[in-house]
């Protein structure tokens, strides 16, 4: 999918992220480090997720509205090497999400680099159906963004979900993304073509309002009433 166009923005020094990785700005790109948030912890992917990223990405309840899942434990693998890689090179980051105290991946968050810089990008989401609407995606989601904007650079961050995925759509809205424009016959899924709505996050505008945001919506929050399910994740095979 091709990025909109874009106009690089002076940003102003960030103050400290509610939830600071204690790494430096490119040591991202040897290791992913551990963030932890109230119910999950978010971690670099390893090869051993491959069963459980399986079972957890393979039903039709989850896989419906993102790209085609790895049909087989040896496929995620491979996916699991492709995402270090490229990593490494520093073009995509993808997080496991495990819950607290356990380190079974239930889900994963990716950021995947629209421009050489990674001055603009794309990011997407998917969990086991059973976490949906547990508050598991909100907070996995804070450490997401502030990572993405914070640490990686980020200045333009974009998700694309499918027009029908009514409870991915309301979690990026309540997250406080904006909504762009809709995009015609987008994503093609099992031979049928999509509509997505494109929706975008800018770094100052999160920097502006996520203290105040995140204070105003900690009960919400803590009382799950967000129930995302999963929103245009890549997982090349």
């Amino acid at each position: 999918m091709e990025p909109l166009p874009y106009r690089q923005r002076t940003v102003p020094v960030p103050p400290r992220p509610l939830h600071a990785p204690q790494v430096g700005a490119n040591d991202w790109r040897s290791g992913l480090p551990t963030l932890t948030g109230t119910q999950i912890t978010l971690r670099e992917l390893q090869t051993a997720d491959a069963p459980a990223l399986f079972a957890a990405m393979s039903t039709g309840e989850v896989a419906r509205f993102i790209s085609p899942p790895p049909t087989t434990i040896v496929g995620f693998e491979r996916f699991i090497e492709w995402a270090i890689r490229q990593r490494a090179i520093g073009q995509y980051v993808c997080f496991a999400v495990t819950p607290r105290g356990s380190d079974q991946a239930i889900g994963l968050f990716q950021v995947r680099s629209l421009e050489p810089d990674f001055a603009s990008a794309e990011w997407g989401f998917a969990l086991a159906s059973e976490f949906w609407g547990t508050g598991v995606f909100m907070d996995g989601a804070q450490l997401v963004v502030d990572f993405a904007f914070d640490v990686i650079g980020v200045r333009r961050l974009e998700a694309r979900a499918v027009v029908q995925n009514g409870r991915g759509n309301g979690a990026l809205r309540k997250l406080g993304a904006v909504q762009e424009g809709i995009l015609r016959r987008s994503f093609l899924r099992h031979g049928e073509q999509f509509d997505q709505v494109l929706w975008t996050i800018l770094s100052h505008d999160w920097r502006d309002s996520r203290r105040g945001w995140f204070s105003a919506q900690s009960t919400n929050i803590s009382r799950g009433w967000t129930s995302a399910r999963s929103v245009s994740i890549f997982l090349p095979h």
